[in-house]
């Protein structure tokens, strides 16, 4: 009943609508009654009998006409078609039927299992994080499943960590692992502007039956439109929002934030922003935290989101405008590099780079003397490894010396982790501490 009042509630009493007046590159110009529309109200374009309806939403205003852009493509739009207000904000309806199924930015399905039954409560696509002041702590440590993380960038229940590496360097692999191998009660996982053949390949190989089971999985392929893409985010959160909201401790994974940045980008670019930073507009930077910030633990009596955003760094530039802001909202970030990748290491993550905010508080007091020790050697050797290298360093100058290059390939070995594998916490901590030949108190 909560949804059939909620769907008479959003009914327009009249049929409200607008014509189309120009249209210039993806922005559709709408003349007619605006003061109906309001920015992200949903328009139905009527493109004539022989195409489909073409949906958009508003996205500005500029001399007394409405912005819109849309959601598919401008075939048979033309001077005068009719532009139907649908609805006045964006809402969606997630429930217990979407776990186990693949949709796209609309909640549409698109795994041809059927149609999709809606849940009972609406939700709005931006909504608000929780008030600062009544959100919990986060909560325990999360076990990944990857050694690398669990050991050096240990992850707690809420929090929201960034991967961040140049394309090719294996960030969709380790996405792939921490869906499969985490410990959480539900998984929703985004794939915003990736390729379309990697969709069914992630999951029917990296999810599996049993992972996809417990998943729901938002696709927008790179060929979509703009608003798709940036839906997709916004959905993704949303549906993570209302499984946590039932109490479940959800992992939320988006393949990539920067696709979502740019996306944005388009989107302020087509209504006239100006560019700053490589082009980025100022709303790119306004909303990468309203999205960002909805992840990470809930209210008393409600669980929790863990996020894992994968970002994709120009140019192996970590400190470009989109990587730079995404790391400082984040509670932490793990940094993936060529280099490694290229001699082999999978994955390529530099476990001295990568910094876990919440970790020096998370880790067992016992095991912190082994992960000083594991990083003071990986340090040691990296700043002599030149020398070594050029055989330049005599063996027996520097006993530390000696010991990080005797440790530094075990270390090497045990940072190296196969696809299909998967590692506990203690069983993490328990290898390291013995391939460095120290006792857990």
């Amino acid at each position: 009943m909560k949804a059939l009042f909620a769907e008479i509630d959003s009914l327009l009493p009249t049929e409200i609508y607008g014509r189309v007046t120009a249209v210039k590159g993806l922005l559709v110009e709408i003349a007619g009654p605006i003061h109906e529309m309001s920015v992200g109200s949903r328009l139905l374009i009527d493109s004539g009998e022989a195409n489909p309806k073409v949906p958009a939403e508003v996205v500005g205003f500029r001399e007394g006409r409405a912005l819109c852009m849309p959601f598919s493509g401008l075939e048979g739009v033309r001077m005068g078609c009719k532009a139907v207000i649908s609805s006045r904000e964006s809402v969606m309806h997630p429930g217990n039927a979407w776990l186990g199924r693949v949709v796209n930015a609309l909640g549409e399905p698109i795994d041809g299992k059927g149609p999709l039954s809606n849940g009972g409560v609406p939700r709005k696509l931006r909504s608000s994080p929780p008030p600062a002041s009544e959100r919990k702590r986060v909560g325990p440590p999360l076990d990944l499943g990857v050694r690398a993380l669990n050991s050096f960038v240990t992850c707690c229940e809420g929090q929201r960590m960034g991967i961040f590496a140049g394309s090719g360097v294996g960030k969709s692999v380790l996405m792939s692992m921490l869906a499969r191998n985490t410990r959480c009660d539900i998984a929703v996982i985004g794939l915003i502007g990736e390729r379309g053949r990697e969709v069914q390949e992630f999951i029917e190989d990296d999810l599996g039956e049993d992972g996809l089971a417990r998943s729901v999985v938002v696709v927008a392929t790179s060929d979509e439109s703009v608003l798709m893409r940036r839906q997709a985010a916004y959905l993704t959160m949303t549906v993570a929002e209302h499984f946590r909201d039932e109490g479940n401790n959800v992992l939320c994974m988006m393949d990539s934030i920067t696709r979502f940045a740019m996306a944005q980008r388009e989107i302020g670019l087509s209504i006239g922003e100006p560019p700053t930073s490589k082009g980025y507009t100022p709303t790119v930077f306004t909303e990468l935290p309203r999205l960002l910030e909805r992840a990470g633990p809930g209210v008393e009596g409600t669980g929790s989101i863990t996020g894992l955003f994968t970002v994709l760094v120009e140019g192996d530039n970590h400190n470009e405008p989109v990587a730079d802001a995404v790391r400082g909202i984040l509670d932490g970030h793990v940094v993936m590099e060529r280099a490694i990748a290229e001699r082999g290491r999978y994955p390529a993550i530099n476990v001295l780079k990568s910094v876990s905010r919440t970790m020096p508080r998370c880790v067992p007091p016992e095991q912190l003397p082994v992960l000083r020790k594991a990083k003071q050697l990986l340090s040691t050797y990296t700043d002599m490894e030149e020398l070594i290298r050029l055989g330049a360093y005599r063996k027996g100058s520097d006993p530390t010396v000696d010991e990080a290059i005797h440790r530094f390939e075990l270390i090497d070995d045990f940072l190296n982790q196969g696809k299909d594998e998967a590692t506990s916490l203690s069983e993490g901590y328990l290898q390291l501490a013995n391939l460095l030949e120290m006792t857990l108190d």
